[in-house]
């Protein structure tokens, strides 16, 4: 007669199921954590240190209530690219022609190459703390970029880039060692200055350096370029709930780390550099230590974004012409794909050494995408409420509260954008 041991049922077919489903689940994370630590890039840090810096916690509210508008924004792009497996440039050009295909990815790429200069502005900003020329420390963000871009697949760039945003976690701790002042942080969320120019301009920035094309266009480039399919939808939600969170709490980290400091020794409108910037930190830190907290966060953020927005264009570029646009490929294989990638870094690079000014730059990119939200969410909902099968596809109530919240950002980002750009 077989042993106990023979009547029971293997365990190894039931661990092996498990460990393919950990698997799975573990590639379904990853584009949506990359695409919010890139959104909390160098120009959200530059402009949430102004923030804190010229209105003290006035916007500090600002960037909680950001949270559910970039998880509804990513989270559609994260369902078009799943359940269709198409780029968003793809399906604009299957639903409204290669004209609007073309406009769509003219407007991505004038938004990537003004957030290229300013991650790279920020990264020579950062260069410069330490006593290295602009121009080298350019030569030396194009070089490394394009050669990590050729010689890796979409999974090793993920991780890199995981790696460099984490840093992005040191603005949390300088927002604790800055001892914001609880009591006048109160008082000042309860006061709006509406009616300064100012004021509405930074909104705008920051709606603008939340909410940018290039993260839809990547996040959902990323998951097709990654394999994934629907089957991994809730999943890859949780990714950009998650991401979503983490992003607005170290913007804000950052908000109030410059408010404490920089909000209570300058005037408005001081910060013109990044070595201003680092001011926050080592008044919190310490001088030396304060300077490297500084560093890391700044260049992780930066180079994780510097990534996503490389990446985001050449997708763009290849889903427009219908060229081959996948990082598995050779360059040779997919010409296209790497010309449009060294193009944008390349002329990022020179236009930094040029000597723009990042502070400025840095705003005004960000009021420039807060004007694009119209056409951004407008076309992002339009695909989500037609170009998917009925048991994926935005309708119902939900629909009217995506709508409502999108139709209130676009207006609110409109409106402070032009109203601070022409007063």
């Amino acid at each position: 007669m077989p042993g106990p041991e023979a009547a029971r049922p293997s365990m190894a077919p039931i661990a092996a199921t498990a460990r393919a489903r950990w698997r799975r689940v573990a590639a379904a994370l990853g584009p949506g954590l990359i695409v919010m630590l890139a959104d909390n890039d160098a120009g959200s840090v530059i402009t949430a240190a102004q923030s804190g810096a010229q209105w003290g916690y006035r916007l500090l509210i600002l960037q909680f209530a950001i949270i559910p508008l970039l998880f509804m924004v990513q989270e559609l792009a994260v369902r078009l690219g799943l359940v269709t497996g198409k780029g968003l440039v793809e399906l604009i050009r299957q639903r409204f022609g290669k004209p609007a295909a073309s406009l769509s990815v003219i407007t991505l790429l004038a938004s990537c190459f003004g957030a290229l200069v300013t991650q790279i502005s920020g990264l020579a900003g950062i260069g410069q703390l330490f006593g290295v020329p602009i121009w080298q420390t350019v030569c030396l963000i194009v070089g490394a970029t394009l050669a990590m871009v050729w010689t890796s697949s979409y999974r090793s760039v993920e991780r890199v880039a995981i790696f460099f945003g984490m840093f992005g976690l040191a603005f949390a701790l300088v927002a604790w060692k800055a001892h914001p002042d609880i009591e006048q942080l109160f008082v000042q969320l309860r006061q709006a200055p509406i009616n300064d120019a100012s004021y509405l301009y930074l909104i705008a920035a920051n709606l603008g350096t939340s909410i940018m094309p290039w993260t839809v266009f990547y996040q959902q480039s990323a998951l097709i370029d990654k394999g994934l399919s629907s089957s991994d939808l809730r999943v890859a939600r949780i990714d950009t709930l998650v991401g979503a969170v983490i992003c607005q709490l170290l913007t804000a980290s950052v908000l109030i780390a410059a408010a404490a400091t920089l909000g209570q020794h300058q005037g408005a409108g001081a910060l013109e550099t990044v070595p201003q910037v680092a001011t926050a930190f080592t008044s919190a830190l310490g001088y030396t230590f304060g300077r490297v907290v500084f560093a890391l966060g700044l260049s992780g953020c930066a180079l994780v974004a510097l990534i996503v927005v490389c990446l985001s264009a050449a997708w763009a570029v290849g889903e427009a012409t219908g060229a081959r646009h996948s990082l598995e490929q050779h360059p040779f294989d997919a010409p296209l794909f790497y010309g449009a990638l060294v193009v944008m870094l390349v002329g990022a690079g020179m236009l930094v050494c040029s000597g723009v000014n990042l502070i400025r730059l840095s705003i005004a990119t960000g009021v420039g995408n807060a004007l694009l939200l119209p056409l951004v969410l407008g076309i992002v909902y339009w695909l989500a409420r037609t170009e998917l099968p009925d048991r994926y596809r935005l309708k119902g109530r939900y629909a009217a509260v995506v709508a409502i919240v999108f139709a209130g950002a676009a207006a609110v980002g409109l409106y402070a954008g032009i109203s601070g750009a022409l007063t």
